[in-house]
């Protein structure tokens, strides 16, 4: 087996070609990475399974990270294994009377928001089966005093907008070896969650951030970028919304980008709180990072100093020059399991003969709960924090870069 760091820096190097294939349209290098993206953690998997796999302590594998299943649950993966080895997997599979546990999904949904800042920093809904899904348009109405017993003088309504959640489905390809399914149901578990949670992260991650939105011809999120507003292409979606020229973290120029998420789209003022930052991993290590970092009195470092509380959340779904800042719980995904529940052979994809192909399906959709909650800047030119320090005794002034 390998070693397990270089299987980590093999994931990693795996990942970074897969975001490139998935940001410039190319299905097919895209699947190939994927391919290569489920051997590894299975080798992954393999590996760790041969050092314990021979112990039957339940305490001793959950030591080791490996969850332990409800009888429901390993009831359903001990049959989904059965159907798999049969000799007709396929048919064996439709005639599966049972669906995957909830539990196991929820169970994802739990390590894709822990694993995962961006699914923290926004109002990441698990919707189970549920397949529409109520919005309120209208945050902000008042009450009106009158006089005890009066007639009610004004009605407080609230409008709703209805999402249909099966409009955008996310598929997972499971490629499953022979291997994998001699190890039993607890493996089969941590290999079904490791690679449901990895791929729907990628799929959520540029939806969330960059998605078109639901046309005749698109099935996607609506992105923090997207000005839903502006007028929809069936080709291209929404428009992006007009970037702000940021240059600096000064508390006035700061101070001007947030007021502007200050205000609804209905023209009710709101509170703020606090904000969220995303940004391209390499523009916060040149842009962001210096532009937010100063150094205290004893000559040590304090990083993501802002005027105002700011959470930076580095992507590789932003393009370099960009950040998008906005209200994060302003943006709401839901994303549940389809009505069946059930792993599907698929004859879509090809692998190595003695692995064996199935998906599953995933409905949701994402979008801004109103379309001031976010921002997108241009950063080209946002400069490095300037420090002026005053010397006790004089009357000028130095500045440190």
């Amino acid at each position: 087996m390998k070693n397990k760091d270089l299987l980590a820096q093999q994931k990693q190097e795996i990942v970074a070609r897969m975001n490139a294939a998935m940001k410039d349209g190319k299905e097919e290098e895209f699947t190939l990475a994927f391919g290569e993206f489920t051997e590894n953690i299975q080798t992954t998997l393999l590996a760790e399974a041969k050092e314990i796999v021979e112990s039957v302590d339940t305490n001793i594998l959950a030591a080791r990270g490996t969850r332990q299943l409800t009888s429901e649950e390993k009831d359903y993966y001990q049959k989904v294994i059965d159907a798999m080895k049969s000799s007709n997997p396929k048919q064996a599979l439709t005639d599966l009377d049972i669906v995957m546990p909830k539990t196991v999904i929820e169970d994802v949904f739990s390590d894709l928001v822990s694993a995962h800042p961006l699914l923290d920093a926004i109002d990441f809904q698990n919707a189970g089966a549920v397949t529409e899904w109520l919005l309120n348009t209208n945050e902000n109405q008042l009450a009106t005093w009158s006089p005890l017993c009066a007639e009610i003088v004004k009605e407080i309504t609230s409008g709703f907008k209805k999402i249909d959640l099966q409009q955008n489905k996310l598929s997972a390809f499971l490629p499953v070896c022979k291997a994998m399914l001699d190890l039993g149901p607890a493996w089969l578990d941590k290999y079904v969650r490791t690679i449901l949670s990895e791929a729907l992260y990628l799929g959520l991650e540029d939806g969330i951030l960059n998605g078109k939105g639901q046309t005749i011809n698109l099935h996607e999120p609506i992105g923090m970028r997207k000005n839903m507003a502006g007028a929809v292409d069936p080709a291209t979606g929404y428009p992006d919304k007009a970037k702000v020229t940021f240059n600096s973290f000064d508390p006035i120029s700061y101070g001007v980008v947030l007021g502007d998420l200050a205000t609804t789209e209905n023209g009710n003022a709101r509170i703020v709180q606090n904000v969220i930052l995303v940004v391209n991993p390499k523009d916060y290590l040149t842009k962001v990072m210096p532009a937010s970092t100063v150094q205290r009195a004893d000559g040590t470092y304090a990083n993501d100093v802002f005027p105002f509380p700011t959470t930076v959340i580095q992507s590789t779904q932003v393009e370099v020059n960009e950040a998008i800042i906005g209200l994060g719980k302003r943006y709401m995904m839901a994303a549940g399991t389809g009505k069946s529940g059930k792993i599907e052979y698929s004859d879509e994809y090809r692998f190595l003969e003695d692995e064996r192909v199935y998906l599953t399906k995933f409905y949701g959709h994402g979008q801004p709960k109103d379309n001031n909650a976010f921002a997108l800047l241009d950063i080209t030119n946002l400069v490095p924090t300037i420090q002026k320090v005053t010397v006790e005794g004089t009357v000028s002034t130095q500045e440190v870069v």
